[in-house]
């Protein structure tokens, strides 16, 4: 992690630990706000207009936080307004990296090789994890805001008349809903899975699988009544919240991080709401599973050998090939 602007150790999945040994994830620490006429947001300062071409905006296609941000550029048709940059899928000691690996791009706006010369630049002083996904302000020359909740709703709103209108991910009327689902589905299914894996004791462990489960259930049985989204007719940020979890699910959490009651497949209900989102016109193409598949199971504290699995067959997504023996 950088700690006053300097990379001061090699790259670890967990930084904090609570009293019971569970994973505590970082606040992120940018939390500025791009709006129509540039006037502060709900947090940070002012002065970040919606302009075309004046944002960029860095993921990883492994990461489900930065896959939020680009399915919502993608769905409110901003790709033409805000600039793009991919991580390569494979952790290294120095964190996320821009390169040559299939999928991944460089850095063309700031030039840099690592995510966190990005922190640096924008903070010469950070102290903190670089993570993804990041709005950056070319203008400016720095981060607006690296909360993947917080560009979506910028995604959303933010950027007025240079967003299609077709999807609207938080409709007033659905506000209350959408924000409770959120407040379950991220601690105890989103995040529930990080503190599954990252666990350093077996209660912190079996808490987070208890959460994963019951959840996942919870949602299974929401899903019963015929519904194909989570609120309303329409798909919303909930959905898109949840999405990004349980595609990856099958792929990577219940073999890598030992989530393994049960796979998305083994639901339903759940599987048929998968296959919807990925039949939504342009979400499909946000996923990358060979990305998602190499990310993962590069983390060295949890596959020291670093081997890949090759399954599952996931239908729908990419297909498996098996290297010929």
């Amino acid at each position: 992690m950088l700690v006053d602007g300097k990379w001061t150790e090699d790259w670890q999945p967990v930084q904090a630990k609570d009293a019971k040994g569970g994973f505590v994830r970082q606040t992120s620490s940018f939390r500025n706000w791009v709006t129509p006429d540039g006037s502060a947001g709900p947090t940070g300062e002012g002065g970040f207009k919606a302009e075309a071409g004046r944002y960029h905006l860095y993921v990883a296609l492994i990461c489900p936080w930065a896959s939020r941000t680009l399915i919502g550029r993608r769905l409110k048709g901003l790709e033409d307004a805000i600039s793009l940059s991919i991580v390569e899928p494979v952790l290294t000691d120095q964190g996320w990296r821009f390169g040559s690996y299939p999928g991944a791009t460089g850095d063309a706006v700031n030039g840099v090789t690592y995510m966190h010369e990005l922190y640096t630049r924008a903070d010469p002083h950070f102290t903190g994890r670089a993570t993804v996904p990041v709005l950056w302000d070319k203008q400016r020359g720095t981060i607006v805001n690296n909360e993947s909740a917080d560009i979506l709703r910028m995604l959303n709103s933010g950027f007025g008349d240079l967003a299609d209108d077709t999807f609207e991910f938080y409709p007033e009327a659905l506000r209350e809903e959408i924000d409770a689902l959120n407040a379950e589905i991220y601690p105890k299914l989103n995040n529930g899975v990080y503190r599954a894996g990252f666990a350093t004791t077996q209660i912190a462990y079996e808490e987070a699988f208890n959460d994963v489960f019951a959840t996942l259930e919870t949602l299974e049985g929401r899903l019963s009544d015929g519904r194909r989204f989570l609120v309303g007719e329409s798909l919303t940020e909930a959905d898109i919240r949840l999405f990004v979890t349980l595609v990856r699910f099958d792929a990577a959490y219940y073999g890598l991080f030992k989530t393994n009651l049960k796979r998305i497949a083994d639901y339903p209900h759940l599987s048929g709401y998968l296959d919807t989102m990925l039949a939504v016109p342009g979400i499909r193409e946000t996923v990358d599973i060979d990305h998602i598949k190499q990310g993962y199971y590069s983390i060295k504290a949890l596959n020291p050998n670093g081997i890949v699995p090759v399954g599952p067959d996931l239908p729908g997504l990419d297909p498996v090939e098996p290297a010929a023996a």
